[in-house]
């Protein structure tokens, strides 16, 4: 029935076309320089080997409360029986203003909502740096920012090294020995194994961050060697591409001992059942990172206090983190900014272009209370398009029409050149701060090549022609295109457009497309959902159009990279397979992802670079993604903190909350203030209210 009706849209956009004389569209061409802007920050750049080592030190320290009231009373071990064999050490070299002391309390203000703790299950705990205070990773990527690219690799975290066999198809990795969860339970291969089998593996069960099994590469196993020991097996040779995957936010277990006896492979219960066993209200989740949370409070705040087994420490030994608490305001995204350049938050990444102005004129003044600086051009928007035609989300007939649409090349020129998109730019913030984005690649990523990418500049009339190439006209003289007869009831071409509306950003340039897409004749109908219903209705592909902002894969290019293409039936963010399993290519797809598979599997950075070229050339110039807009971002943070690295980006690798590598972070004993709500406390046990 489905192929019945492709053929039907085919032939009928073939007998609506009258092949008139079109009017020219403008040649594509490269896109514009983007204009300087001062405040940008600069990048001090490290060899990657003076971060972090694992090694044993003579002697362990932690803060003297700690010592004090849960070690001399037996309610904790001592200090040394709580770390690891061989503890992660942070260099003092790396770190900005050196070793730090105890104390006081960073401030966060989210605008997101915690569904629970079960990350592995696919719970948001409400964004804004939660689950990455949380969670820890088998590799690490966040701070390669500060590392030039010829020595990028991911740095080691729970897996402190790794062995690639003679003929690269196997990996055996190395667990930390003897580091603990928060609660004290020994953290193992048997937490790495669970959430490989269990919620990667498992259909039935989708991971916060979308990792699949296809994104460690198709075919690929897992399995436990011994309870320090696991070994990956590749189709490839040496994908060391595949290390990225393995850090935030694709792999990064959680506590089986917690959340096996929930599973429904284990138990009675449902999926949903175990999804949701662990709420907001369940305190003290025991977490692998550097703060355990002990209270929640509906719509007000969300606070984390110390984690007493974290397993890193810095030259001296002394056990981190340097801040005993973190907060998390529930308000709104834009409150975030609002109250960080006040000085009553203090941290925020500022992301809003709408905030820019306000922001530079707040911290600029004697006694702003914040520093801000800005990064390079890494935030950009992108429309993407619903490529898959054979069933993925189940559409009805029109949903089926605009995928035909969709992956027509005429059609997807037409919807490119009617963006003016240096009037999206401007309706976000005025002067030098966004740049004419086509598509692919951002420009602040190393592998960009500005030679390399295809632009269709703004031409309303070319664009015109373009759609009437691809078989549509306004037969009904209402304005709107229409489906050819015989097609969706010939009705109007009506597009339902997903965005989030959490941010005023997404909405702001979502009603821009819907604006400048109607002078094209083209009707977009909004469905804004908040973040989590936007995820559900994105990954089960129940949508026409999608507004998303750029991910690692189009930032930094070396993570995720399988979500560049549908290297596998799960890798892509718009084209997906259905339950048959197969994704139907397009032919450049094809060319697509047979890039994207050499760049996995080479180790040679000449090569992958040169790769990166075709990739952005093909994809722009056959309008794979349709760019909005991209705009630098900028840190504010509150002036007491230090160790904060120069020139830390928003977002590349991941969010700027793990890039300036938080548990390093801390307050000099002059500037410390009282804002902790739990001093002198530590987590309790797991499921009991409040800390111990």
């Amino acid at each position: 029935m489905r192929t019945l009706r492709r053929i039907g849209f085919a032939a009928g956009l073939a007998m609506s076309v009258a092949i008139p004389a079109y009017a020219l569209a403008s040649e594509p061409t490269i896109p514009p320089e983007p204009a300087t802007f001062p405040a940008e920050g600069k990048i001090h750049y490290v060899a990657r080997d003076s971060i972090l080592e694992f090694k044993a030190l003579p002697q362990y320290h932690e803060p003297e409360w700690v010592t004090e009231r849960y070690v001399k009373t037996g309610k904790l071990p001592p200090v040394k029986d709580r770390l690891p064999k061989e503890p992660l050490v942070f260099k003092t070299g790396n770190m900005p203003d050196g070793i730090g002391v105890y104390g006081d309390t960073m401030r966060h203000v989210i605008g997101g909502r915690p569904e629970g703790w079960n990350y592995g299950a696919g719970q948001t705990q409400g964004w804004g740096g939660i689950d990455i205070g949380l969670s820890e990773c088998l590799t690490r990527t966040a701070p390669l920012f500060q590392v030039e690219a010829k020595d990028t690799e991911p740095l080691p975290n729970l897996a402190k090294s790794w062995d690639w066999s003679s003929d690269g198809h196997k990996l055996t990795m190395h667990l930390i020995e003897g580091a603990k969860w928060s609660d004290g339970a020994p953290f193992n291969a048997d937490d790495v194994m669970f959430y490989w089998d269990d919620e990667v593996v498992d259909p039935n069960v989708s991971p916060l961050n979308g990792a699949t099994p296809e994104t460690f590469g198709v075919g690929t196993t897992l399995k436990k060697i011994d309870d320090n020991t696991v070994e990956w097996t590749f189709k490839d040779a040496f994908p060391r591409q595949y290390l990225y995957a393995m850090a935030y936010g694709t792999f990064c277990p959680g506590p089986s001992h917690i959340l096996k006896p929930q599973h429904p492979k284990y138990s009675k219960n449902t999926y949903d059942q175990f999804k949701n066993a662990f709420p907001p209200e369940y305190m003290n989740m025991p977490v692998m990172g550097a703060w355990v949370p002990v209270e929640y409070r509906p719509d007000d705040i969300i606070v984390m206090r110390r984690n007493p087994y974290y397993w890193k420490v810095d030259e001296k030994g002394n056990q981190l983190p340097y801040l005993n608490e973190l907060h998390y305001k529930l308000s709104t995204w834009a409150d975030r900014d609002v109250q960080a350049v006040a000085g009553s938050g203090d941290f925020s990444n500022l992301e809003q272009p709408e905030n820019f102005v306000a922001s530079l004129k707040r911290a600029a003044e004697a006694n702003a209370p914040a520093r801000l600086a800005f990064g390079p051009r890494l935030i950009g928007y992108n429309l993407r398009l619903n490529f898959s035609a054979n069933g993925w989300g189940n559409p009805d007939e029109r949903g089926q029409a605009i995928r035909e649409l969709n992956r027509n090349e005429d059609f997807r020129k037409a919807v490119t050149m009617a963006i003016d998109r240096k009037a999206l730019g401007g309706s976000l913030v005025k002067g030098p701060f966004t740049a004419i984005y086509p598509g692919g690649f951002s420009s602040g990523t190393s592998f960009y090549d500005r030679k390399s990418t295809v632009y269709y500049p703004f031409d309303l009339e070319g664009a015109k022609a373009e759609l009437a190439k691809a078989g549509l006209k306004d037969t009904d003289g209402d304005g709107f295109v229409n489906f050819p007869a015989g097609t969706a009831g010939g009705k109007n071409v009506e597009i339902v457009m997903l965005v989030n509306n959490d941010y005023t950003t997404d909405k702001s340039l979502a009603e821009g497309v819907v604006a400048q897409m109607e002078k094209l004749g083209l009707r977009v109908v909004l469905n804004g959902l908040n973040g989590t219903q936007r995820d559900a209705t994105q990954y089960s592909g129940r949508f026409d159009w999608l507004i998303r902002r750029n991910e690692q894969e189009l930032t930094s290019v070396v993570q995720n990279t399988v979500q560049l293409a549908p290297v596998g039936p799960k890798t892509s963010w718009d084209h997906r397979a259905p339950e048959s399993g197969v994704v139907d290519l397009m032919p450049f797809e094809k060319d697509l992802v047979d890039i994207i598979n050499k760049f996995v599997s080479s180790s040679n950075n000449d090569e992958r670079a040169s790769l990166m070229k075709k990739f952005q050339k093909i994809s722009t110039e056959h309008v794979y993604n349709i760019g909005l807009t991209e705009y630098p971002g900028a840190l504010i943070v509150n002036k007491r903190f230090s160790n904060i690295p120069q020139g830390t980006p928003i977002f590349m690798f991941n969010w700027a909350e793990d890039s300036i590598i938080r548990e390093r972070v801390f307050v000099a004993a002059d500037k410390q203030a009282k804002y902790e709500l739990f001093p002198e406390e530590l987590p309790g046990k797991p499921g009991d209210k409040g800390p111990m």
